[in-house]
């Protein structure tokens, strides 16, 4: 298993070529690529051309870290049919960016509308007929997340979608941080998936069905929210006994193809301290229940 840093806090302060020594300097020998301006941002066409993608493979290997993932968002999964074709074309550079950054994972959302999960569904599947070809002949492992606001957000749910490809090659991402969204229980998720879940995202967050649907209050009631955040291991109620318990039921500790990412967003003015304490605490539960 591979433990990486999600470089999303230092955004703001330090440039795409300054991740990998920030990454190597808190600790970590592994980085999660995500969107970000200058590379691949959010719902648009990658930025990066090859001598970028060159500057960022020379600033990785003078770090002596590695990059463990790269995490595209596009619309692949939206009902509206020019955005969904406009979304696989930028696929397919970002697959390309990947392979160029010698990188064999690759992790997502599957960005389609609750409100139209049926052509949400349908525009999936349309989108990996031309996809999971380039995907599979490039041996990526493409592993997707139930996001919360997505046309499928439930754990057992987003395995049946994925088992539907019938592809090896496409798993699971499981975010400690959207447990309260997935419906069932975390446990009940890892063992469904078994080896199809090959990287999650370690954060903590609030149960907001807790006190009555009162651990949060959005105002008015009844707003169409997905409230979660991404706090720092034990900011919240995610029980890590059995997350951590379940990863190693299940082998992903024991794995090479996994990964596990540091992935919290919530205290950028703190980032660094989070990110040294992230890893620490990571480690002892992997330890505590591996002994």
């Amino acid at each position: 298993m591979k433990i990486a840093l999600d470089p999303t806090p230092f955004h703001h302060s330090h440039s795409l070529l300054e991740f990998p020594r920030v990454v190597a300097d808190l600790g970590y020998k592994y980085m999660q690529m995500t969107p970000h301006a200058d590379l691949i941002p959010f719902y648009n066409h990658p930025k990066a051309d090859d001598e970028l993608v060159g500057h960022l493979n020379k600033a990785c290997r003078d770090a002596g870290i590695e990059i463990a993932s790269v995490l595209p968002v596009l619309r692949w999964s939206g009902p509206d049919e020019d955005a969904r074709e406009a979304a696989v074309r930028y696929w397919k550079r970002a697959i390309q960016i990947t392979v160029d950054l010698g990188v064999s994972t690759m992790n997502t959302e599957f960005s389609g509308r609750p409100e139209k999960a049926e052509e949400s569904e349908r525009a999936f599947y349309r989108s990996m007929e031309e996809l999971l070809p380039i995907i599979e002949r490039e041996g990526i492992d493409l592993l997707i997340d139930p996001h919360p606001d997505d046309f499928v957000e439930e754990g057992l749910a987003a395995i049946r979608v994925i088992r539907g490809l019938n592809s090896k090659n496409v798993g699971l991402v499981y975010v400690a941080s959207h447990s309260f969204h997935m419906k069932d229980s975390p446990l009940e998720i890892m063992r469904a998936a078994g080896d199809k879940l090959r990287l999650v995202h370690v954060a903590d967050t609030m149960n907001h069905h807790a006190s009555h649907g009162l651990r949060y209050i959005t105002n008015p009631p009844g707003n169409p929210v997905r409230v979660h955040q991404h706090l720092k291991i034990g900011a919240g109620d995610v029980n890590w006994d059995e997350f951590f318990g379940g990863l190693k039921e299940i082998g992903f500790l024991d794995r090479d193809n996994t990964v596990m990412v540091s992935s919290v967003f919530a205290e950028d003015e703190n980032a660094e301290e989070v990110s040294r304490y992230q890893l620490e605490t990571m480690k002892q539960y992997v330890q505590k229940v591996s002994v």
